[in-house]
């Protein structure tokens, strides 16, 4: 239980500094001014999913593998397991890593789909494992 509560702690802990990057982003109307906040906050918040996710398989009995995970590798365990997480990794990796990070998406509606399935992801985590 420990360990999965870490991954849950560690989770919640990035997910709070990309809130922060975000507001450092200032929002004006429906978008974000600053896109390289936008871009920080969105890498921070996939990273923290994650984790969550990497405490999720590992409860789940999947060992890691050596070296880097891609996202196939979270896709196909995922997928064994839960579809509609499936559904939520998929979305998170979209709309945080592709479109936020990598493209500068700065739509502050399309950016809390993202941290709203990011938090769902995480909250999975902590309920599958007692730490409420």
């Amino acid at each position: 239980m420990k360990t999965q509560r870490k991954y849950y702690d560690e989770a919640v802990r990035y997910m709070d500094n990309a809130k922060g990057y975000l507001q450092n982003a200032q929002k004006d109307g429906k978008y974000y001014n600053d896109v390289k906040y936008v871009k920080t906050a969105c890498g921070t918040a996939y990273s923290g999913v994650l984790v969550a996710l990497d405490g999720y398989l590992e409860l789940n009995g999947v060992k890691k593998p050596r070296g880097r995970r891609s996202i196939e590798f979270y896709r196909d365990n995922v997928a064994k397991i839960n579809r509609k997480m499936l559904n939520r990794l998929n979305s998170t990796y979209n709309i945080l890593h592709l479109y936020g990070y990598y493209d500068g998406e700065n739509n502050a509606d399309v950016l809390k789909v993202g941290f709203d399935e990011a938090y769902k992801i995480i909250d999975t985590i902590k309920t599958v494992n007692g730490t409420s």
